[in-house]
């Protein structure tokens, strides 16, 4: 809080970002009230002037709040993850989230992208509780060891797994018996590079050195579930 106070003394201004607010979630509501106050006390007003946004407040409101941040009005925005992205504000300087374990790297990253957009160095505070598991510890990691979002989205691809290929599942690991979707990418890539030339050149896959391809793939049709080979 001394920190953020010496940036505002600069004339910058922060961000404090609290885990997403669901609907049914009182929990996460309750936290982000509770943090609400607690600027409050560290920043009184007339001196500072702190905003709020989360989702479950009227859409006008929310954009009230957001405007008085983005036009100067106040120094502090305490908010959700509605900040996430589309918000530029380049006078904001510092960016801390709390529960850093309960967000994904993605989320993190794009978190961390709100501040360093104007000329003055910028500053990304993660906070978390001391027992935290070992994929959160890990992407802690990751994200004070680069800023490199092709890095970073990699990492989270390993973490998190790419899901189905042809199904709905948007993470969790693929049964490859062999192949590694990350460490083999340049594997993955040769070979789909190959099978769209194929295709390019013989799209009906008629001509003779690929009529053993095309019965293959006919046999196998409706027989296999093509997100499991290897």
């Amino acid at each position: 809080m001394d920190f953020i106070k010496a940036e505002i003394a600069k004339g910058r201004q922060a961000y404090i970002i609290f885990p997403l607010i669901e609907e049914s979630s009182k929990v996460d509501f309750e936290n982000l009230m509770k943090g609400y106050e607690n600027v409050k006390a560290y920043f009184p007003e007339p001196k500072y002037w702190i905003s709020m946004v989360h989702g479950k407040q009227p859409a006008d409101q929310k954009e009230t709040n957001m405007q008085r941040f983005v036009t100067g009005d106040t120094q502090i925005l305490v908010s959700t993850t509605v900040v996430e992205v589309g918000v530029d504000v380049p006078n904001a300087s510092v960016m801390v989230i709390e529960s850093t374990e309960r967000f994904g790297l993605s989320q993190l990253h794009q978190l961390r992208g709100r501040v360093g957009r104007g000329a003055e160095k910028s500053y990304c505070i993660l906070l978390s509780s001391n027992k935290i598991g070992n994929d959160a510890r890990e992407r802690i990691r990751i994200m004070v060891s680069t800023s490199n979002g092709f890095e970073i989205a990699e990492k989270d691809l390993e973490l998190r797994g790419p899901g189905d290929i042809e199904g709905t599942r948007q993470s969790g690991l693929l049964n490859f018996k062999m192949a590694n979707i990350v460490k083999d990418r340049q594997i993955l890539d040769t070979a789909r590079n190959i099978a769209q030339g194929i295709l390019e050149i013989d799209p009906d896959l008629s001509s003779a050195e690929n009529l053993q391809l095309k019965n293959f793939l006919l046999q196998q049709h409706g027989g296999r579930v093509w997100s499991r080979i290897s």
